[in-house]
């Protein structure tokens, strides 16, 4: 590309920034606080395997096996007792021009579409960036400054885009930063928070609500343990507006669907260790995490945003399967619980898949009229909704 090109489309970005950072802030609605909008949310539900889809297209949204989204989706959801709903949305696979990350206008008003069918619903709303390789999984300091003018080029056209919008929607900067799932180096964590920062001064510097509107950020790999260690929390000029994102597949050899034979269990739990081997984390190890995490960011102003967790529906054969299930339910309903009792907003993962091992985390039936498929999920959630 000409240094003349560069230089214009330098040029045009900081003169939409500029334009951008001149709407006054707008205080009206936004009275709302970090706690007090996790609070709000007594049980969250994922969009999950639909607006973060790959490809590009008129069937990017259906590429992984779902129907459209439609109004009649959110209603079903709220319907069934849940008061809130994270999209997941991947915008990298839908700009029209990578240089600028100018994301295609019909993209868009799709995903606003959405949103709005969740506000019209009374529902406490997360729209974040998802699945967006060229970020998650280059957490480089060859690749940072880069990767951060793109994150920053995309935020500044979805907040400008929701700037208007009331506190019920939140945005959420990232989602899982990592390279192979495994601790991160201290490269990999000043990465991770330098897209932080960026995206907290890109959304700050577009005005209007967005001056006050909560923004979540996340922990490396959005892992709970390597936060407690590495996260280190944005300069935000609005106080009290800040939440940190974790998601929660723990124990992973529970909560995956594995096999015993590949390391899995079909237990969970002291409560249900008559009936099976269990892992080593159970109860215990939930709530002493959850009461760190608290003192370590609840209770500095921050709030606390579970943005993902599940287990996936796994059984021996048909004679264990009642109380296998049982036991599924009950480690939703103790995650729900035990999150809920601190002030976290709690958002249950639905990838729309059924049956018997790893991936199934699937609720509503998508495919049928959003029935509830899994009945014994739902249970478990809407008892550990109630306990606070």
């Amino acid at each position: 590309m000409k240094l003349k090109h560069i230089l214009t489309i330098a040029s045009l970005l900081v003169a939409t920034l500029g334009e951008a950072q001149s709407v006054g802030p707008d205080t009206t609605g936004m009275n709302i606080d970090a706690h007090t909008w996790t609070r709000n949310v007594r049980l969250g539900w994922n969009l999950g395997n639909q607006l973060e889809c790959g490809g590009t297209g008129l069937n990017w949204e259906t590429s992984w096996g779902n129907p459209r989204v439609t109004i009649k989706t959110i209603k079903a959801v709220k319907a069934a007792g849940f008061n809130a709903i994270r999209i997941p949305v991947q915008w990298g696979q839908n700009v029209v021009n990578k240089e600028t990350m100018e994301i295609g206008k019909k993209y868009l008003d799709r995903v606003q579409e959405v949103v709005d069918w969740c506000l019209a619903e009374n529902m406490w709303v997360i729209i974040n960036t998802h699945h967006e390789k060229w970020l998650e999984e280059s957490p480089f300091y060859k690749d940072q400054k880069e990767n951060n003018r793109k994150l920053a080029a995309l935020w500044q056209q979805i907040a400008t885009r929701f700037r208007d919008y009331d506190a019920r929607l939140v945005f959420a900067g990232i989602n899982e930063t990592q390279v192979n799932w495994q601790a991160p180096t201290q490269e990999n964590t000043d990465v991770t928070n330098s897209y932080n920062q960026t995206f907290v001064n890109t959304v700050r510097a577009t005005g209007g609500k967005n001056t006050y509107r909560n923004l979540v950020v996340q922990t490396y790999s959005c892992n709970p343990h390597y936060g407690l260690k590495g996260f280190v929390i944005p300069t935000d000029p609005t106080p009290n507006r800040l939440s940190v994102e974790f998601h929660y597949y723990n124990p992973y050899v529970y909560c995956s669907g594995k096999l015993p034979k590949d390391g899995g269990f079909y237990f969970w739990g002291d409560a249900f260790k008559e009936y099976g081997k269990t892992p080593d984390e159970n109860e215990t190890s939930l709530i002493q995490l959850f009461d760190e995490m608290k003192a370590k960011w609840y209770d500095k102003g921050l709030g606390i945003v579970m943005g993902e967790y599940g287990v996936s529906s796994h059984y021996t054969d048909d004679a264990n399967k009642i109380v296998e299930q049982a036991n599924e339910t009950y480690y939703l309903q103790k995650v729900t619980s035990e999150a809920r009792k601190r002030g976290y907003a709690p958002f249950v993962w639905d990838n729309n898949k059924f049956g018997d091992g790893e991936e199934q985390f699937g609720i509503f039936d998508r495919n049928d009229r959003m029935k509830v498929k899994n009945t014994f999920f739902l249970q478990g959630l809407l008892e550990g909704a109630k306990d606070e």
